[in-house]
């Protein structure tokens, strides 16, 4: 359950992954409650002998654990303003931050928390921690969440990893069940209440408790029309090459935009950014505020961002089935065994599994196997091909189209 600087791990996977669990922790009527943990300077904070002792579990050689001995010892850090140098502060703890080793040294530290989690699930990417719980009883949820955060905080105080009190937050996903009229605080060891949030930022995304993504896109929102005021107010300076140059190194790149943890979600978010990005028009040519970003989109070349989303989310899925993706993820999908001598049959299907409400056929285990088998009515795979064939089929079947009016 460790995302972080991984080959075939990432924000995307991570997220997806805790998405999933809540979804469908959601469609079954369940209560869902998160603790987000924060630690303090936690890749300044590891402790030499401590990760030695790590890598020596590991079976890791004795002239390895001399050499990593000799990495770590002899560290010195100053700074300079103004042209002006401090003396040298030895470095006694935590791992070379910017180097290519450091992240994977902070996981092999913190690696065996995660066994502390009991009857709660945990996912980790580097530092960033979330643990969560789900069930039809809320006390319930409250208390084996409170006994697994008590677990996991006794794992990083062996570390001598602080906790962030302050930065450390729950929430409480609910949708449709009833709302309490007062919630059970979950306390840190040192007896310190939690803050329970409507909003919190994982990993990029801005999460509510009514998993709307209003606040994410909201943000989104800000973003884009930040960067295009930018350009407005300066755009004299800009050529008409120039112009589209900007948009695209500064605007459309962005991935937060297109990213598919909003590709199932409410079409309404989609449109809403759609017609943002439509202020990017009148910057590239002399056209009126409000005319569609379509001409845009087709003037530049620029697919637009239901293409961009939905071109992203269908690789997801087929590097799923290539084994591509984080075991935590393909495990969610599984290839329907054929029902009948037919043609149609031999085609690669998903088992689409049962859901209750709307919020289960968000999930990604249900919009996965959906939006797979949809487009196997067109693109007829019986065999897995490489990514890159299966990239250039994929742009022959889409039709791009934009949402915004």
């Amino acid at each position: 359950m460790q995302s972080g600087f991984r080959a075939g791990h990432g924000c995307t996977s991570a997220t997806l992954k805790v998405l999933n669990d809540i979804l469908t922790a959601i469609d079954k009527k369940h209560y869902c409650a998160a603790v987000f943990i924060d630690l303090a300077k936690a890749f300044d904070s590891v402790n030499h002998h401590i990760l030695i002792g790590r890598l020596n579990s590991l079976g890791f050689s004795n002239d390895c654990l001399a050499w990593f001995t000799n990495y770590f010892s002899d560290r010195v850090q100053c700074v300079k303003s103004e042209g002006l140098l401090s003396g040298p502060l030895a470095v006694s703890m935590g791992v070379p931050q910017g180097s290519i080793l450091g992240p994977t040294l902070f996981s092999v530290y913190i690696n065996e928390v995660a066994l502390a989690a009991g009857e709660s699930l945990i996912h980790l990417y580097a530092d960033d921690t979330i643990l969560y719980t789900s069930g039809p009883s809320l006390d319930t949820v409250l208390t084996t969440l409170q006994a697994s955060f008590n677990a996991i905080q006794l794992s990083f105080r062996g570390l001598q990893l602080l906790l962030n009190t302050s930065k450390t937050k729950c929430m409480l996903f609910n949708r449709s069940l009833p709302a309490p009229t007062r919630l059970s605080n979950i306390t840190t060891l040192d007896g310190s209440d939690l803050e329970y949030v409507d909003n919190y930022k994982y990993l990029g995304v801005w999460l509510d408790c009514k998993l709307s993504f209003q606040t994410h896109i909201k943000h989104l929102q800000s973003k884009v029309k930040s960067r295009i005021g930018f350009l407005f107010r300066n755009k004299a300076s800009f050529t008409h090459a120039a112009k589209h140059t900007l948009v695209k190194l500064t605007i459309l790149p962005n991935p937060r935009l297109w990213r598919c943890h909003l590709q199932n979600s409410l079409q309404y978010p989609t449109q809403q950014i759609g017609c943002s990005l439509s202020q990017c028009n009148p910057f590239c040519h002399q056209s009126p505020i409000y005319q569609s970003p379509i001409d845009l989109y087709a003037l530049v070349g620029w697919p637009s961002l239901h293409t961009r989303r939905q071109t992203h989310w269908l690789h997801v899925i087929y590097k799923t089935l290539l084994g591509k993706v984080p075991p935590y993820l393909s495990s969610l999908v599984t290839i329907a065994s054929p029902t009948s001598s037919a043609r149609s049959s031999m085609y690669i299907s998903l088992v689409t599994p049962k859901t209750n409400s709307f919020f289960g056929r968000l999930s990604f285990q249900f919009s996965a196997a959906n939006d797979w088998n949809e487009l196997q009515k067109s693109l007829k795979l019986e065999t897995l091909i490489s990514l890159t064939s299966f990239g250039h089929q994929l742009s022959e079947q889409l039709t791009d189209y934009c949402t915004c009016t």
